[in-house]
């Protein structure tokens, strides 16, 4: 039977000080499987920029905050960084979110849990950042900016940053249980 070995960096404390880490873990797994697809969870855009620093020559799909998600009218993507990351070749992702939505209406107005947030409860018992990269790369996949069940790196964090990376091949949401994680590359050792 045969077996692959690799290291998976385990954080002691989740949060935005693994950014560079966790970057750094995933380009060195992306050049190891020549992965050409990178997809990064980012908020203002600032770990979005960094990504695309690193990975250039590389697919990089940044995904965002759906407009609207800190308050009506609000985008929370920085317009500096958009234009950063765009110069940079890499690609801006903003649509609804797939563990969110409509469901989250129903949720809030009617006080009840639907099963999109159930699934994102469940997922996040491996931690904020891997319910993340699960999301983004459905999110990615029904905007037909990555291939299904073609591996990618999924980069994601808690709250804000990086602090996960995951080797994955994405699915479309109305195929969820077909998207496979590979890899974990890294996580914050949740304790």
């Amino acid at each position: 039977m045969s077996e692959l070995s690799f290291p998976t960096v385990y954080f002691e404390q989740p949060g935005p000080h693994n950014t560079e880490r966790t970057l750094e873990v995933a380009r060195q797994r992306a050049e190891q499987l020549s992965i050409s697809t990178i997809l990064v969870a980012s908020t203002t855009g600032a770990t979005g920029v960094r990504a695309a620093q690193l990975f250039q020559g590389r697919n990089v799909v940044v995904v965002t905050h759906v407009a609207g998600f800190a308050g009506p009218n609000t985008q929370e993507l920085l317009p500096e960084h958009r234009a950063a990351i765009e110069a940079l070749g890499g690609r801006i992702l903003t649509c609804q979110h797939a563990f969110g939505g409509v469901n989250r209406a129903v949720r809030r107005h009617l006080n009840t849990y639907q099963l999109d947030e159930i699934i994102a409860h469940t997922l996040r018992l491996f931690g904020q950042g891997t319910k993340v990269c699960l999301e983004i790369a459905l999110m990615a996949a029904d905007s037909g900016l990555v291939r299904v069940g073609e591996p990618c790196i999924a980069i994601a964090g808690t709250d804000r940053g990086a602090d996960t990376a995951l080797v994955l091949s994405p699915a479309n949401a109305a195929s969820f249980f077909d998207l496979r994680v590979h890899e974990i590359l890294a996580k914050p050792r949740l304790g």
